[in-house]
């Protein structure tokens, strides 16, 4: 027997014991995903990816069947690539790596740029939002944001499955896929720019630290036509109003952070984050004419009646001291 079919026999051995040997239980600090893909983000994530590997349904249908399981743990993204343990059949468990293609400096130049040119883009970044339309920056910029081509994208596995991708790479997708619902600059990380250093760019190219443009002032002397007095200068941008609950609450302070001089033990972002969506709840009863609702209106007599038995309390408090 030639050497060749000695290599395809000893694979095939090896792969018929990896597929009769029993799997572990999965650890107890194992990644559970109840539903990737809930932001439209995180699902064209795992339709890009989908169509892209072109695996067979059965090793993505177990893929999901580990994710869900909670099969992938130490999920981390080192230099634009993620890696993930899966635990199988083994005792040891699979390494994972997935990486996709770097964007260079050019690209990312001109995608900025392209960016800059729509303030809904930097408000929704700031946000902590995926513009929907980003897509059409990029693909301005003579690049793109989602794979779509095999090439742009990387997988390895330990495991003795040939197929690619194996299910522990399909796990390891579907996992990243709810990690990107999470945080969608993830998505900018693995092309090779962190949140920082795109929100950063962002506020250049747009002129201002916070990310805004401000009109230009008439310059003294100058005379105003009347009759273009309520003209704009240019066309206005399009804008869209939404009033639905937004993913994530208090998305915007949490990606300010503390300043300098906060002392406290919890950060600004959970302290404030009740008071900000408590507000931003009764911003939209207003803006949708919704009446209050019947629990917050029995919950205000209640209030009401603790806030005076405190100040009695402490009148009689004062009396006692005196």
């Amino acid at each position: 027997m030639s050497a060749p079919d000695d290599d395809r026999r000893a694979r095939w051995e090896h792969w018929r014991e990896f597929r009769a040997a029993p799997k572990k239980p999965p650890p107890e600090h194992g990644i559970k995903v109840k539903k990737a893909g809930t932001t439209w983000w995180g699902q064209r994530w795992i339709e890009a990816l989908e169509r892209v590997l072109e695996g067979d349904a059965g090793r993505l249908g177990r893929g999901r069947t580990y994710a869900r399981a909670g099969r992938v743990h130490d999920l981390r993204v080192e230099g634009g690539a993620v890696l993930a343990r899966v635990t199988g059949s083994r005792p040891q468990p699979y390494a994972v790596t997935i990486q996709l293609a770097q964007l260079s400096d050019a690209d990312w130049q001109r995608a900025i740029a392209a960016l800059a040119e729509r303030a809904q883009f930097s408000a929704e970044l700031l946000g902590g939002e995926m513009p929907k339309a980003i897509d059409e920056a990029f693909r301005a910029a003579g690049t793109r944001l989602f794979p779509e081509t095999r090439a742009e994208l990387e997988t390895e596995c330990n495991c003795p499955d040939w197929g690619n991708p194996c299910k522990h790479v399909a796990a390891t997708h579907y996992v990243l896929g709810e990690a990107l619902d999470r945080d969608p600059f993830l998505l900018f990380e693995l092309r090779g720019r962190s949140k920082e250093l795109v929100l950063d760019a962002l506020r250049r190219a747009r002129g201002g630290s916070a990310g805004t443009e401000t009109a230009p002032l008439p310059v003294p002397g100058t005379r105003i036509d009347l009759a273009a007095y309520d003209r704009a200068p240019a066309a206005l941008p399009a804008l869209a109003f939404s009033f639905d609950e937004p993913p994530s609450h208090s998305a915007l302070l949490r990606q300010l952070g503390a300043p300098g001089v906060w002392k406290e033990q919890v950060s600004p972002a959970e302290a404030l984050a009740p008071l900000v969506q408590r507000a931003a709840e009764a911003a939209r009863r207003i803006a949708l004419a919704e009446p209050e609702s019947s629990r917050e209106a029995e919950a205000e007599p209640r209030r009401a009646r603790t806030r005076t038995a405190k100040k009695r309390a402490r009148k009689a408090a004062r009396r006692g001291a005196s």
